[in-house]
């Protein structure tokens, strides 16, 4: 009798401790209670599509719930922005954005549509890549050093290419000509692959871009890597210098993609997605798909990443006004 208590007991204990090790709390049951999409706001391919791609099945197997990807470019990314700000603030709408939509169009777009504080709920930062320099074989620059010395030995002999007028890389081109300066002509492209393709041949001497953009090219030494726009050096290129240890400091311009929730989403279940997308990017199968990209997960959540946003946006106001940059 005294064992069939004691088993009892014991099946009773384990019993509560299962359920209670399974309790969901408010916001997790929240976000079990219907499908999640996940707005990225350009087309398919890219970082942000693998990155909107890698949650959504995260969350879909946490959850149980259907977990699609809608990609609704246009606009610059303002469709997709519109988007996620109309709709219902539940958690199951969210929008993967480039750091530059939210840090520097507000200040660069005279008709900017949104209030980034107001219209959306900053949920975490996902993920990074380091921006690299780099120059034509041709040219004969081999250092950050060279380049500095032939830009004032030859004021406005030197340009660089870049995907378009307030892009990040245009901007860390101007950024890097007023902590170096240095004057050198920026010519704007529609888009990343003609300005890598002019650079290639030798039409525009210096680029700034994506490290895994043009890593290949740099392997195979079609283009010189000169430094990169990081605090350290990336593994995925560890011979490739920072601007900093160079003598240009201040020139940390990482590319950067973040997750956002519309504004009214209540702040237990922006903290619920926050946990939940750090454990999705910390899966050893996703940072190796991430890193196949050049990425790599950068967790920082809710007011830790509202306040990096708003400090990047003051950031690069003072570069726009400073450089006396437009998109006329």
């Amino acid at each position: 009798m005294t064992n069939r208590r004691t088993l009892i007991a014991v099946t009773s204990l384990l019993a509560l401790l299962g359920t209670t090790a399974h309790a969901q709390t408010a916001a997790e049951k929240q976000l079990a209670s219907d499908k999640f999409t996940l707005i990225a706001p350009f087309p398919a391919g890219g970082p942000i599509d693998t990155l909107a791609r890698v949650l959504a099945d995260g969350l879909g197997k946490r959850y149980g719930q259907v977990a699609v990807v809608d990609n609704a470019p246009g606009a610059a990314g303002n469709i997709g922005m519109e988007r996620v700000k109309r709709a219902k603030a539940d958690g199951h709408t969210l929008l993967v954005i480039p750091a530059g939509n939210l840090t520097i169009n507000p200040t660069l777009m005279p008709k900017f549509p949104f209030d980034i504080q107001k219209d959306f709920v900053p949920v975490a930062m996902l993920a990074k890549t380091p921006n690299v320099l780099v120059t034509n074989p041709v040219t004969g620059i081999k250092t950050v050093a060279d380049l500095i010395a032939r830009a004032k030995a030859k004021p406005d002999s030197l340009s660089y290419a870049s995907p378009g007028v307030g892009s990040g890389l245009h901007l860390a081109g101007e950024l890097f000509k007023s902590q170096a300066d240095v004057d050198i002509l920026h010519v704007a492209y529609k888009g990343t692959p003609p300005a890598i393709n002019d650079v290639l041949g030798g039409t525009v001497p210096l680029m700034f871009s994506n490290l895994p953009t043009v890593l290949p090219h740099i392997r195979s030494g079609k283009l010189v890597a000169l430094a990169v726009t990081d605090s350290a050096r990336t593994p995925t290129a560890p011979e490739i210098p920072t601007l900093t240890e160079l003598g240009v400091p201040g020139v940390v311009v990482p590319s950067w993609y973040g997750l956002l929730a519309p504004a009214g989403t209540p702040a237990d279940v922006v903290a619920q997605l926050a946990r939940d997308a750090a454990v999705i990017l910390a899966e050893p199968a996703v940072r190796e798909r991430l890193q196949g990209q050049g990425l790599s997960a950068w967790d920082i959540q809710t007011s830790a990443f509202d306040a990096h946003i708003r400090e990047e946006t003051a950031r690069w106001a003072k570069v726009i006004k400073a450089r006396n940059i437009t998109m006329e």
